[in-house]
């Protein structure tokens, strides 16, 4: 291991969790334990990849040579060094890369919501972090630099190259700003993963613990069901929807076909809009004007349909303090409903603990 000076400050806030002090003990676990985590952290879809990679080896095979000419470099060491400049670390010299030295840098990989541009054409969005060592005014290592990306990563070197540096005190798009938040409870879901212990002086992002794999109760689907239906429902409906639900929750993952009829079979009985993929702005306003019991009308630029119309639905809704949703048909099809704003988180966590899938729009 070998690292270098810069000019700038360490980033070693006690009061962030993203600081050495929390990123250093992950990477001593990654370095000595296990170099390759994937699991579950709530509050962020499916699992967080954390990798521990290091060059020159993780390019040095023959589809990251390739990648490598393709990008005009010579070998992993040069792409190391760009890398390096654009975060404004202290190059290699011929001598230090004839030393053949390994140089470790760790990559986070999860999703988030999408930002309202994304929205458009995805239902979540993948973030990229990749953070490498250095040392700032000492020398040993002492600090890091994250670059920052929200695509693919389909050519690594490429992902690499084109990831840009970050501040996480100051992003510089609704990107950025989401990875950032969503960044620091993945740190904490790191932690309490690898039983890491957090300095007391962190404001923690999350007060739950992350890991927790919860089963659902039938009181859970009893609290979802008021929440999707905004109390829209006599007890006794109530309780034998829940009773039914909390049934069909246990069945096992074979009989995915009656699980998915039963989830549908529940939203149809509450007010829904079940519309495919196309739809016309007159369609809208006449299916949530029954969803929301009074008329809704919404402005839209003219020749506007159905996904691109999402916007300028929410931001009317946004008014009355509602917001629509969807239940996930696996489709081209949608299965709308309408929620009360303040009331959409917890019925995004109800979701994946009922396995009753909901997405926002």
């Amino acid at each position: 291991m070998n690292f270098f000076s810069n000019l700038f400050n360490r980033n070693n806030d006690p009061k962030s969790i993203i600081s050495f002090d929390i990123i250093n003990p992950i990477y001593s676990y990654l370095y000595n334990e296990q170099s390759s985590l994937g699991f579950k952290v709530k509050g962020i879809q499916e699992n967080v990849i954390v990798n521990l990679f290091y060059f020159p080896g993780s390019l040095d095979h023959e589809e990251g040579n390739a990648e490598i000419k393709k990008a005009g470099f010579n070998d992993s060491y040069e792409v190391l060094n760009e890398l390096y400049k654009k975060m404004n670390i202290g190059t290699l010299t011929e001598e230090m890369i004839q030393e053949g030295l390994e140089y470790d840098f760790i990559h986070i990989q999860f999703y988030s919501e999408p930002t309202s541009e994304e929205k458009k054409f995805f239902k979540r969005s993948i973030k990229n972090f990749v953070i490498f060592f250095c040392s700032t005014n000492s020398l040993e290592t002492n600090d890091f630099r994250i670059l920052y990306s929200g695509k693919h990563f389909f050519d690594y070197t490429k992902g690499l190259l084109e990831s840009e540096v970050l501040d996480v005190n100051n992003p510089k798009n609704e990107s950025e700003e989401i990875g950032i938040r969503d960044f620091k409870l993945v740190l904490q879901g790191i932690c309490q993963y690898l039983n890491i212990e957090i300095p007391e002086s962190v404001e923690l992002p999350s007060a739950k613990n992350l890991l927790a794999n919860e089963e659902a109760t039938e009181a859970d689907f009893e609290e979802f069901i008021k929440l999707v239906s905004r109390g829209n429902i006599e007890e006794k409906e109530l309780k034998k929807e829940s009773k039914k639900l909390f049934k069909n929750y246990k069945k096992e993952a074979k009989e995915y076909d009656d699980i998915f009829e039963d989830h549908f079979a529940f939203f149809e009985s509450i007010d829904a809009w079940n519309s495919d993929w196309k739809f016309d702005p007159e369609d809208a306003e006449y299916f949530i004007s029954n969803l929301i019991g009074e008329d809704f009308t919404f402005d839209y630029p003219e020749e506007t349909y159905s996904h691109e119309l999402f916007p300028y639905i929410q931001s009317e809704l946004e008014k009355s303090n509602l917001e629509l949703l969807t239940y996930e048909t696996f489709g081209d099809s949608y299965l709308f409903f309408v929620a009360n704003k303040d009331e959409v988180e917890r019925i995004l966590e109800l979701s994946e603990l009922t396995k009753i899938e909901v997405n926002q729009l």
